[in-house]
């Protein structure tokens, strides 16, 4: 019986064995801004993930897409800051030089963990 039950399992044990380096892709699990907020005086963004990532390989982009009251923004890149992985090893940040002026901003990342494929993804937040 024990036997039995230890070969139709092997097919479950098989599987998961095969699928586990599949799902460790660092996923991102929280924001400070969150996606779609809004906020105010705004000099941190941290981006935090499910696990460990290369500090090489792992950074973001900010653009500002639409300033109050100029209709037709051209997307404007946000320079003068630098990202760095915080001691926790999963959190990606950037210290602004100065607050974010008011408008709407779009946030591009991308990270690296240990098993080397880079993911990416992008979301938007306002400046009041």
């Amino acid at each position: 019986m024990r036997r039995h039950f230890l070969l139709s399992a092997l097919p479950l044990i098989a599987a998961l064995a095969v699928s586990a380096p599949a799902m460790a892709h660092p996923k991102l699990v929280s924001s400070t801004p969150a996606a779609n907020s809004n906020v105010s005086k705004l000099k941190e963004i941290s981006l935090t993930f499910s696990e460990k990532l290369v500090p090489q390989f792992s950074s973001f982009e900010l653009v500002m897409t639409g300033m109050p009251g100029m209709a037709g923004h051209e997307p404007m890149p946000i320079k003068g800051f630098t990202t760095a992985v915080k001691g926790d090893g999963k959190t990606l940040a950037a210290s602004l030089p100065r607050a974010l002026p008011a408008g709407s901003y779009e946030l591009n990342w991308h990270a690296v963990a240990a098993d080397t494929h880079r993911i990416q993804g992008k979301f938007n937040f306002n400046v009041k």
